[in-house]
């Protein structure tokens, strides 16, 4: 099974202290890259979400956003600081006595000393163990949607390995008459020349000039990759990075064939190949 780079996916749940939502956008890279958005409050969870999304992707640009409405009441709250209020409004009055006044505490500038008004946050650990349960469900969630693009990729590289085995078969078969035809225009010119030449030294050079345009071997190794790619495209670990170093290798002897192709046949064949093995390298460069 292969998986593309490429994917979204968005998961959100209402809980009792709010709503939290996730979206995971990914696109085509050489390695796990994660740019991460999230709120204040959950920046603390970085390197595990990080982990989490590394147990489930191994390529690919990741953008991953986390989105928190927290319910009403649920939110930080102010709470007034009593002991210290107390130690205050003693102080307040001893003051007041010793200065033989009879000024009220004011609570305008009682509000304003430091700590007397704190801020009480609820308990971060039920919210940040949610957030990272419902990452594991939105990357579950893209790696499906990776996996799905991945099956159309698949099917479409299938179908240019079995272009490459039949321009692979036609060219097997072109070969003994492209071979006997080389003899025979050799023959020709010879015959043009008006001279005799020693049969020996014919077929001599008859078989060096066969020998120059023989692609058997590249014919056998284009046959291999074929097999050796599909393969490949059954195994359950990403395979992206085998794929594409069987491109280069489809890539070479393609061009070796072309350089060696003394018809017009098996250039157009060694065209028709190049078109096919870019396509499925087009593909080959979005695999996870």
């Amino acid at each position: 099974m292969i998986r593309s780079m490429t994917g979204f996916a968005s998961v959100d749940r209402q809980y009792a202290f709010g709503r939290l939502a996730w979206e995971l956008r990914s696109v085509n890279h050489r390695y796990l890259e994660v740019g991460l958005r999230l709120p204040d409050e959950f920046r603390v969870l970085e390197p595990d979400i990080r982990r989490t999304l590394g147990k489930h992707l191994s390529r690919g640009k990741v953008d991953a956003a986390l989105r928190f409405t927290a319910t009403a009441g649920e939110q930080s709250g102010l709470v007034l600081n009593q002991p210290l209020l107390e130690r205050l409004l003693v102080l307040h009055e001893e003051v007041r006595q010793a200065c033989g006044g009879q000024q009220p505490a004011d609570p305008g500038a009682l509000m304003r000393w430091p700590g007397l008004v704190e801020e009480v946050a609820p308990d971060p650990q039920p919210l940040h163990a949610a957030a990272l349960e419902l990452l594991g469900e939105a990357a579950a969630s893209l790696q499906s949607a990776r996996a799905r693009e991945g099956g159309e990729m698949d099917a479409a590289i299938r179908d240019r390995l079995a272009t490459i085995e039949s321009w692979v078969a036609q060219v097997r078969d072109w070969l003994p008459g492209i071979r006997d035809g080389l003899r025979q225009k050799m023959l020709a010119r010879i015959a043009d020349l008006g001279q005799a030449l020693d049969p020996g030294r014919i077929e001599q050079e008859v078989a060096i000039l066969a020998q120059k345009m023989d692609v058997d071997e590249e014919l056998d190794r284009l046959d291999a990759h074929v097999k050796e790619t599909r393969l490949v495209l059954e195994r359950e670990d990403p395979v992206g990075r085998r794929l594409d170093f069987l491109m280069q290798e489809f890539n070479r002897e393609s061009n070796t064939l072309s350089s060696k192709s003394v018809d017009n046949r098996t250039t157009q064949a060694a065209v028709e190949l190049k078109v096919a093995i870019e396509q499925m390298r087009e593909q080959v460069q979005n695999i996870e």
